[in-house]
């Protein structure tokens, strides 16, 4: 006798009665933990029955020790065995096609303890909890994604990210792709809003809500430059405001602007000796500087180029030949650096003394002395000096 439409359709719905009647049987079928195999040893009972199991909502990671057509058992250490089973085993068996034995996986508690002694986990809801948790995190950084548009209605158009569906509304389109339809026809906007199907956007996430399931997009939000390409927007010669981020000891780092810093060596600090930056500057200090290089993504910047030259003054007062009183600030491998006035200096050169050890028995640290000028250049900033023998200018004024 021949098979009739309502028949068949009868025999396919009683087919998946059948089918949904097992997969109730298997959530009913809850795996036994073997107790008999715990341990001889009282104690270690005692001990385990002590640790505190993972709470419900946590997720957990462990290593899948065994698999089977209902189940995924995963090794919680110290003290557990976690189960993947009934329907959240069903609910992730997309997932769990791709796990095998070995593997490391993550998954959130459902139950501390069930009737048989495991954790019930999901896999399902951890991967959920992940990916909610990652939203969160490229919505503070504003991160930018290119995302295909999946469909549209009235309102705004659809995407998906991480598995996740997430809504971009038209008002935060940008002017090029939003819909300007006079008298705000609902239907010419949505014609307008469908020719956008299928096209890659650049949108961030503005909105990202695990309780709500609500994930919002925006358009709207700038893309980031590349650092070299904020570099290429200034100019050598150009005068900056900044604030110190950062203070090593060669130099400063200041935040020109959001995702730009420039470095001012410790030689562009000041016209004077600067021995140690943090002596001058502070972190969080507002500080204005001169740009005077840029290479690829690096600028380099000057405070002392803001400064008037001491040496520009410097070149009418003094000659060579002139005796002059010059203060000791600093030693090194040639000599003894001496400071005639602020920002000026010159080398008392180790060959004025018969070995370094006479020159610094001879010359003090923050001392006075009458020098000589033995070589004056003032464009190239440089300057010689000769030690005159005799007391220290300072042991003159004791006396």
């Amino acid at each position: 006798m021949p098979t009739t439409t309502e028949e068949t359709q009868e025999e396919d719905e009683l087919e998946v009665v059948d089918e949904d009647k097992e997969e109730e049987d298997k959530e009913d079928e809850l795996p036994q933990l073997d107790k008999d195999n715990l341990g001889d040893n009282p104690m270690e009972s005692v001990y385990e029955s002590s640790i505190a199991r993972p709470e419900p909502g946590k997720i957990v990671t462990g290593t899948v020790v065994a698999l089977d057509t209902a189940s995924v058992y995963i090794d919680l250490p110290p003290h557990s065995t976690g189960i993947i089973f009934g329907r959240e085993f069903i609910n992730a068996r997309n997932i769990i096609r791709n796990i095998s034995v070995g593997d490391t996986i993550s998954a959130k508690v459902v139950e501390s303890e069930n009737e048989a002694g495991y954790v019930d986990l999901s896999l399902k809801e951890a991967r959920q909890a992940i990916v909610w948790a990652k939203a969160e995190k490229a919505k503070e950084s504003e991160d930018v994604f290119n995302l295909t548009v999946t469909d549209a209605n009235k309102g705004g158009l659809l995407l998906a990210w991480e598995g996740i569906r997430g809504f971009l509304p038209a008002s935060q389109l940008k002017p090029e792709h939003y819909p300007r339809v006079e008298g705000g026809d609902k239907d010419k906007i949505l014609d307008e809003l469908n020719e956008l199907i299928g096209q890659k956007l650049s949108v961030s996430i503005i909105t990202a809500d695990p309780a709500e399931k609500k994930l919002i997009f925006s358009e709207k939000t700038p893309v980031k430059k590349e650092k070299s390409e904020i570099v290429e927007e200034h100019e050598v010669g150009e005068i900056v405001e900044g604030t110190v981020t950062g203070i090593v000891e060669f130099g400063i780092f200041v935040k020109i602007e959001e995702g730009l810093e420039g470095l001012v060596h410790i030689s562009e600090l000041d016209w004077g000796l600067v021995e140690d930056p943090s002596d001058l500057f502070e972190v969080g200090e507002t500080v204005t500087a001169k740009v005077i290089e840029k290479e690829g993504d690096k600028i380099s910047l000057s405070i002392k180029e803001l400064k008037e030259n001491p040496w520009v003054t410097a070149a009418d007062k003094y000659h060579a030949g002139q005796e002059v009183e010059g203060v000791i600030i600093k030693f090194n491998d040639h000599g003894a650096l001496a400071a005639i006035e602020e920002g000026v200096a010159g080398l008392v050169h180790v060959s004025e003394f018969e070995s370094m050890e006479e020159l610094r028995d001879t010359l003090e640290l923050a001392k006075t002395y009458t020098l000589r000028i033995k070589l004056f250049e003032p464009r190239e900033q440089r300057m010689a000096l000769a030690y005159e023998e005799g007391e220290s200018v300072d042991d003159d004024d004791e006396s």
